[in-house]
């Protein structure tokens, strides 16, 4: 009752300075909007550790010196950060899920969902990005620190697991949480192939109650607090893990 109260009281208010949220009071409609915001957090709960790892891995992929490893990253990164992420998502789920409904005798048999799709190619389209700019701080490290983690009997995968990866890391944090600002505004495109995040949610109230307006304000609210809190976070991390003197 209480809550219906605030709800009720919510409306009223809104309605008076020409908004529209009327829905809230219905059972349906506002149960998909709040399932839209809840699948749009696990999309941003997932992603960012996936592109973490997946652009770690890249990173090491292409600084290893290695042409069998070094070369399909790369091809990946620049066909990944060149091309838009909505036809990323549209090739893969259009062309690639298909292949895979073949190989497994239907699309009924086939376990990859659409959140799956997206998770993939967000994920990874962000993990070339996250590539490249660890890329660049291992690059950055200073030739003296890795000769001084040498001549102390590092091999090569210690030096990249305990010197270069650490100290590249922090240098390239500031562009790294732009990429996750860039992610979280990217879980939108799940929208083109029914993912049912908050875009896709507020697009099914407001094509029945034209209340696109008032859904539209929520949403750019709802991110701009998200990105709030990713660049507040990001920026506690990178002081917290900064070398004192380093780089002075």
């Amino acid at each position: 009752m209480w809550d219906s109260g605030i709800t009720s009281l919510f409306v009223d208010v809104t309605n008076r300075l020409g908004l529209n949220y009327e829905f809230l009071a219905t059972g349906y409609e506002a149960q998909i909007w709040r399932d839209g915001f809840i699948t749009t957090l696990y999309l941003i709960a997932l992603l960012i550790p996936v592109s973490l790892i997946a652009g770690l891995v890249f990173a090491a992929c292409l600084t290893s010196g290695r042409l069998w490893l070094s070369a399909p990253v790369r091809a990946f990164v620049e066909i990944t950060r060149n091309t838009p992420t909505l036809v990323q998502l549209m090739f893969s789920f259009l062309v690639l899920n298909t292949v895979v409904s073949n190989l497994v005798g239907g699309a009924q048999n086939n376990p990859l969902t659409p959140f799956f799709w997206v998770v993939a190619v967000v994920g990874l389209h962000i993990a070339a990005l996250h590539a490249e700019a660890i890329r660049a701080g291992i690059e950055a490290v200073p030739a003296s620190t890795v000769e001084a983690a040498r001549g102390i009997g590092f091999s090569k995968l210690q030096i990249l697991r305990y010197v270069e990866i650490p100290l590249a890391f922090r240098a390239s944090l500031p562009a790294i949480v732009n990429n996750l600002i860039n992610l979280v505004k990217l879980t939108t495109v799940g929208n083109a192939i029914a993912v049912s995040e908050i875009t896709y949610a507020s697009i099914m109230v407001w094509t029945q109650r034209d209340n696109v307006v008032s859904l539209m304000i929520v949403i750019l609210l709802f991110f701009s607090i998200i990105n709030l809190v990713v660049a507040r976070v990001g920026l506690w991390v990178e002081r917290k893990l900064a070398v004192p003197g380093y780089g002075l």
